[in-house]
C-alpha cells in the first residue's frame, strides 16, 4: 500500500506541475498579446491639427509616419472627381455604367449591379455617406481606362498638391500593402479639397443619403454634433484602425483635423474633438476670428514644404519691403508723396494675413513667381496690425494702377490663389472677380 500511495503521489505531482506550467505559459502568451497589441496600436497612431488657411500645423504627432489610410483615400478620389467636373470632363447627371469589376468590390457598397448605371452625383454622394466601395471604383473607371491606372493618376495629383509621402493603389482604400499615406499628407489633402473646390465642399456635410429606397447615414459622426463641422472623411480596415480626417470652421478660422489608428470609432470621435478644440484655443490667440483674413487655399499647401530660402532676387526684393506700422501724420505725408511720385500708381494687392512677417514674405514671393512680369515693379508691403495685443501681418504689394491691380489679382485667381485689391487712402480689401 505505501508503494501504491507513493506512486499516486508522484502522479499528483506532476499533474499539478503539468498544471502549473500551463497557467505560467497561457499568462505569458497573454503579457506578450496585451502588449503587443498597445505597441502596434501606438505604431499605427498618428494625428495633425492644421490651419487650412496657412497651412500651419498646430499640433502633430507621427505626422510623417506612413500608415494604411483605409477609406480616407476617398477624399483624393473625389478630388479627382471635382476636378474632372470643374473641366468639363464629367457632369453630376451623367449616368455611368457599372462594370464587372466595380460590381464585385467588398462591402461596405451600394450593392451596384453588373451592366446598371448610376450618375455621378449619386456616385459621389454614396462615396461620402456610405464610404461606397463601388461606386468609387465606378468613378475611378470613368476617368481612367482601369481603376489601377486611374489610382497612379492619383498619386501624380497628390505629388502636385505637396503630398510628398503618399501612394495609392486603388480608390476606395480597400486593404493593399503598398498604399500608404501620412497624417500630415492627408491634411494637405483635406484643405485642398475645401479650397480648390468650394462650390462641391457642401456636399461633404450631408449627414444621409437616399438612393433606391435606401437611406445610407454618415460614417463622420462629429457632423451635427461638433460646432462647426462641416466633413470629411472617416476610413477604417483592420491594419489601419479607425481614422478620420474632419474639418471644423468657427469665425474666420477653420482647422483640419486628422487622426489615424483609433481603437474604435467613439474613442477616435472623442480624441478629435480635443485635439480640435486645442487648436481652436491656440488659433485664437494668434489670429483672432474677427480679422478678415483671405480664404483661398494656401500656398503653403500648394508647394508642400517649409518657407522658402532667400535667394539673392528675395534679398534685393527685401530692401525694397516695408514693414508698415500703423499710419501716423508723417507715414500718411510720406505715402502721398510716393504716390504724387508714382503718378496713379497707389493701388495694392494683398495675398494672404499671416502670424509672422517671414510667412507674409514668402508668400508674397511665391505669388510673384506665378504671375510671370506682372508684380515685377511692386513694392512688398508688409503691414503689422495689432487686435487685442496680437499682431498680424498683412502680405500686400503697393505700387499698381487699379488696372494692373486687377490683372494681377486675376492671374493668381485663375491659379487658385486668393488675391485681393487694397485700395488707396483707406487699405479696404476688394474682392476682384474672375473672369
Amino acid at each position: 500500500m505505501s508503494d501504491q500511495s507513493t506512486q499516486i503521489r508522484h502522479i499528483g505531482n506532476r499533474s499539478i506541475q503539468a498544471a502549473i506550467k500551463s497557467i505560467a505559459i497561457a499568462a505569458l502568451l497573454t503579457t506578450v498579446l496585451f502588449f503587443s497589441t498597445i505597441n502596434n496600436s501606438y505604431a499605427r497612431y498618428a494625428s495633425v491639427v492644421m490651419d487650412s488657411r496657412t497651412g500651419e500645423v498646430l499640433f502633430s504627432r507621427n505626422a510623417n509616419t506612413k500608415l494604411y489610410p483605409a477609406s480616407l483615400t476617398k477624399i483624393m478620389t473625389l478630388y479627382m472627381t471635382f476636378d474632372a467636373l470643374n473641366r468639363g470632363k464629367l457632369k453630376m447627371g451623367q449616368k455611368l455604367k457599372v462594370s464587372a469589376r466595380a460590381a464585385g468590390q467588398t462591402p461596405t457598397k451600394l450593392g451596384l449591379k453588373k451592366g446598371s448605371y448610376i450618375t455621378v452625383k449619386d456616385a459621389v454622394l454614396g462615396l461620402i455617406t456610405k464610404s461606397a466601395n463601388d461606386a468609387a471604383t465606378v468613378l475611378a473607371e470613368a476617368m481612367a481606362p482601369t481603376e489601377a491606372a486611374f489610382a497612379r493618376k492619383m498619386t501624380e495629383q497628390a505629388k502636385k498638391i505637396g503630398m510628398s509621402r503618399t501612394s495609392f493603389r486603388n480608390a476606395s482604400g480597400l486593404p493593399n500593402r503598398r498604399q500608404k499615406s501620412t497624417a500630415r499628407d492627408m491634411a494637405i489633402l483635406g484643405a485642398a479639397l475645401i479650397h480648390d473646390f468650394p462650390q462641391y465642399y457642401h456636399y461633404m456635410s450631408l449627414q444621409s443619403f437616399n438612393y433606391k429606397g435606401k437611406k445610407y447615414k454618415n460614417h463622420n459622426n462629429l457632423l451635427g454634433r461638433y460646432a462647426g463641422a462641416d466633413g470629411i472623411k472617416t476610413g477604417y480596415i483592420r491594419a489601419s484602425g479607425f481614422n478620420l480626417v474632419a474639418s471644423a470652421k468657427r469665425g474666420d478660422n477653420r482647422l483640419i483635423g486628422v487622426v489615424f489608428g483609433g481603437r474604435t470609432a467613439k474613442s477616435r470621435d472623442r480624441h478629435m474633438q480635443k485635439l480640435l478644440d486645442k487648436g481652436f484655443a491656440q488659433i485664437e490667440t494668434m489670429r483672432p476670428t474677427v480679422i478678415p483674413l483671405p480664404s483661398a487655399r494656401p500656398l503653403s499647401i500648394a508647394y508642400g514644404g517649409s518657407h522658402t530660402t532667400p535667394t539673392a532676387e528675395t534679398t534685393v526684393a527685401e530692401t525694397r519691403q516695408i514693414v508698415e506700422p500703423p499710419k501716423s501724420a508723417q507715414s500718411t505725408n510720406a505715402a502721398a508723396a510716393v504716390a504724387t511720385a508714382s503718378g496713379n500708381k497707389q493701388w495694392g494687392i494683398q495675398v494672404g494675413a499671416f502670424s509672422r512677417a517671414a510667412s507674409a514674405r514668402d508668400q508674397l514671393v511665391k505669388a510673384k513667381s506665378l504671375t510671370g512680369s506682372l508684380m515685377e515693379d511692386g513694392l512688398y508691403n508688409i503691414r503689422r496690425v495689432v487686435h487685442n495685443g496680437t499682431p498680424i501681418y498683412r502680405a500686400q504689394m503697393k505700387g499698381f494702377t487699379k488696372l494692373e491691380a486687377n490683372n494681377v489679382c486675376r492671374s493668381l485667381q485663375r491659379k487658385s490663389v486668393s488675391c485681393f485689391i487694397v485700395v488707396p487712402e483707406t487699405g479696404d480689401l476688394m474682392k476682384v472677380a474672375q473672369n
